[in-house]
């Protein structure tokens, strides 16, 4: 498999980005589950730690998945899609785009606000984006909290036209992206 993206398939670095990113959005809705069952103390700020240091960790791996897309071509929509699903497949991935940046820094922004040290994974310290206020904290957090839904939203909305295209209209779309299959 091809290293880099053609315009008929993702090259295995945008795969690898691709899967990789995925694996931690759900290890983040999984550590904001389970910390949100356990009461204050410190088992509970341990997994908000982590929390934190995935969601630091994702917003480093959109940074690099972003530049590698502008470096290389990106695959061509099927040419069987109407035009209004093209235009809601790329407001789906620009949404998504948007959102692994978003929901990192609405994190970040909110645990500055509540003056709660954000770390990633206890070797880098890093700095406060805003001062203390507990307003700001409380937007912040219903604000973070929306994202979440919306990603959730969003990424339900991909899986299902990915499947559909797979399933029904039987095209290449999903093969594309998946690790060790070819196009026909």
């Amino acid at each position: 498999m091809p290293v880099r993206n053609t315009t008929a398939r993702w090259g295995s670095i945008a795969q690898l980005f691709h899967w990789v990113i995925v694996a931690l959005i759900i290890t983040q809705f999984v550590l904001a589950n389970i910390a949100s069952n356990l009461p204050l103390g410190l088992a509970k700020l341990a997994m908000l730690a982590r929390h934190k240091s995935v969601g630091i960790t994702i917003l480093g791996l959109a940074v690099l998945r972003l530049l590698w897309r502008w470096a290389n071509p990106t695959p061509e929509l099927p040419n069987t899609l109407k035009p209004h699903e093209r235009v809601l497949a790329n407001v789906t991935h620009a949404t998504l785009y948007a959102l692994l940046f978003a929901m990192p820094i609405t994190g970040w922004l909110m645990s500055s606000a509540r003056n709660f040290p954000v770390s990633w994974f206890n070797l880098v310290q890093l700095p406060d984006l805003v001062a203390p206020s507990r307003p700001l904290y409380e937007a912040l957090h219903t604000t973070h909290a929306v994202l979440a839904w919306i990603l959730i939203a969003t990424a339900v909305l991909h899986v299902l036209a990915a499947l559909k295209h797979h399933f029904v209209l039987k095209d290449d779309t999903l093969r594309r992206m998946l690790p060790f299959t070819s196009s026909r």
